[in-house]
């Protein structure tokens, strides 16, 4: 016996949506996080003779302007309060990246991050310098650099980690 015959044109469609992958998301932050401060870290010492000014600067956003450089040394309070906010940030801003480069693929992902780790950095260092002026004298290549690779890394990661899941959207 044949199968029945399906008339096409009455059957329902699915439309699907794909769905986010939070976890991808919250792995790729911690990921972009940490190769950017090994990064950053690695151009302050190289550049600037002190690799503790970028977890300086993410402590001061908590702890004020006196664990700013050129501070003698960086307490482990200070250590461990920088760290906390970088990776907050970096999670969170990894979940934007996701959340508004999903869809794309890995190519999109990564030029994507890249752009948005740009924006990023033009945001923090020519806005946001204005309610915090110690971040204006860290306006340079670095930083760029630093905010570039972490958008692409984000973008990246986060593509190659997801898990691709749909959802029926209603009629």
């Amino acid at each position: 016996m044949g199968s029945p015959a399906v008339n096409m044109k009455s059957a329902p469609k699915a439309v699907l949506r794909q769905m986010m992958d939070w976890r991808a998301a919250i792995i790729a932050g911690v990921i972009a996080g940490m190769v950017y401060l090994v990064i950053n870290m690695w151009l302050a010492s190289h550049y600037l003779g002190n690799a503790n000014v970028p977890l300086q600067l993410s402590a001061a956003l908590v702890m004020g302007k006196s664990v700013l450089p050129p501070a003698e040394g960086i307490a482990s309070g200070t250590y461990l309060a920088a760290f906390l906010i970088h990776m907050s940030v970096s999670i969170f801003f990894t979940c934007v990246i996701a959340f508004c480069l999903y869809r794309w693929g890995i190519w999109i992902g990564i030029l994507g991050g890249a752009l948005f780790g740009l924006a990023l950095y033009s945001i923090s260092y020519y806005g946001i310098a204005a309610w915090l002026p110690w971040l204006s004298p860290m306006r340079g290549w670095i930083m760029g650099v630093s905010h570039l690779v972490f958008g692409a890394v984000a973008g990246g990661v986060y593509e190659a980690l997801e898990r691709d899941r749909f959802t029926r959207v209603p009629d």
